[in-house]
């Protein structure tokens, strides 16, 4: 008991709820603030607004439809896969899928 008497002020001085006191919290990493001020940048940029006549917005639109379309057939040649058959376009017409999703990616958001 007397062991416990010169440590029970020093009790009495800490929070009850075990939180640090405000500013004292764990650090945050650098790499984490720099990223929250370019994604608050990137986001109030405004996406590039596209006449509907333009050039640029129609073959964007074909392309769109383009990839609908390929999309569109791979489901029933993964059925064939399943069942041992490989369809010989199939590899073709991921790669178009792929690089036509980058394509409009990056004609969408530079």
């Amino acid at each position: 008991m007397r062991k416990l008497l010169p440590v029970l002020p020093l009790l009495l001085l800490l929070p009850i709820n075990g939180s640090p006191a405000p500013g004292q919290g764990r650090p945050i990493p650098p790499g984490v603030l720099k990223a929250d001020k370019v994604m608050d940048a990137h986001s109030q940029d405004d996406p590039p607004t596209l006449t509907a006549r333009s050039p640029r917005a129609a073959q964007l639109r074909s392309e769109s439809e383009e990839l609908a379309k390929l999309a569109a057939a791979i489901p029933p040649q993964v059925v064939q896969v399943t069942q041992g058959q490989l369809p010989k376009s199939l590899g073709d017409q991921l790669k178009r899928i792929e690089n036509l999703s980058k394509h409009l990616r990056n004609e969408i958001y530079p």
